[in-house]
């Protein structure tokens, strides 16, 4: 019997001790702003045919504290697909934004390129791209807008250049897998958040889980645009990376960029 009572006394200190640490986890987990709403600093721009840090045409800027994707200055778009990475590899994270195309698409983007864009997860490392590399290894959270109210454009889906994931124990082999998003038609600002772990990758919109992932590799399509020492990776699991905002040729804008870091 005493060593009865003894067992439950260490399991109540244990469980006590445990939810104690959680708790002080979670408390230490606040929201960090990654975008001043002043200039680019700490992010860096990588544009297909230029070399990492030349922000071509100033394509990326920011203006009246929000972060712009701007065509103005281009006479035509000729596959100058850019990413504006942040400084900083993250592996656990919960990362959120409000975003919204606005304006017309460039002359010369390509017609699946309308209201299209993205947020790169797990990029590679952005000086380790090619200088013609038009696209990072990473995970993207596409983000679409409606262009035609017959035809559904739902955002938040997942497209996989360069790499392969598993839903529902089964690996995704498409590049772009379709999310349970609504369409958006107008130009009003749209919430966007991604969780990031070790065991599960979750993407939402408005603050509707519309899909989720897990056990991500290096793999698949677009893999050959990278370097030789990339390619040499296939079957690697990713297990962190950067986060890039994507430039296809329609202009967008992003504002309220915050990371939460996870233990």
């Amino acid at each position: 019997m005493k060593q009865h009572y003894l067992l439950i006394f260490v399991l109540f200190f244990a469980v006590f001790f445990s939810c104690k640490n959680q708790k002080a986890t979670s408390e230490k987990a606040e929201w960090k702003s990654i975008f001043n709403g002043k200039n680019l600093d700490g992010w860096t721009p990588k544009i297909a045919g230029y070399a990492l840090g030349n922000n071509y045409k100033n394509t990326f800027r920011v203006e009246n504290g929000i972060l712009k994707v701007s065509y103005d200055n281009y006479d035509t778009f000729t596959k100058q697909f850019g990413h504006l990475f942040y400084e900083k590899s993250y592996q656990n994270y919960r990362l959120k934004l409000q975003y919204r195309f606005a304006g017309k698409q460039v002359n010369g983007g390509e017609s699946w390129a309308t209201k299209n864009s993205g947020i790169m997860l797990y990029c590679q490392e952005p000086k380790t791209m090619l200088l013609q590399q038009e696209f990072p290894i990473s995970l993207e959270a596409q983000l679409l807008g409606g262009t035609n109210v017959n035809i559904k454009r739902p955002s938040g889906n997942l497209c996989t250049p360069g790499t392969h994931v598993e839903i529902n124990n089964e690996k995704i082999i498409d590049h772009c897998i379709i999310s349970d998003s609504e369409t958006f038609y107008d130009d009003k600002w749209i919430d966007a958040e991604i969780i990031v772990t070790d065991t599960i990758i979750e993407h939402y919109i408005n603050n509707k889980l519309v899909i989720s992932y897990n056990n991500p590799t290096i793999g698949g399509q677009f893999l050959e645009t990278a370097s030789n020492d990339i390619q040499a990776r296939s079957g690697e699991k990713l297990k962190g990376g950067f986060i890039s905002l994507q430039s296809e040729s329609h202009p967008i804008e992003f504002k309220n960029i915050q990371i939460m870091e996870l233990q």
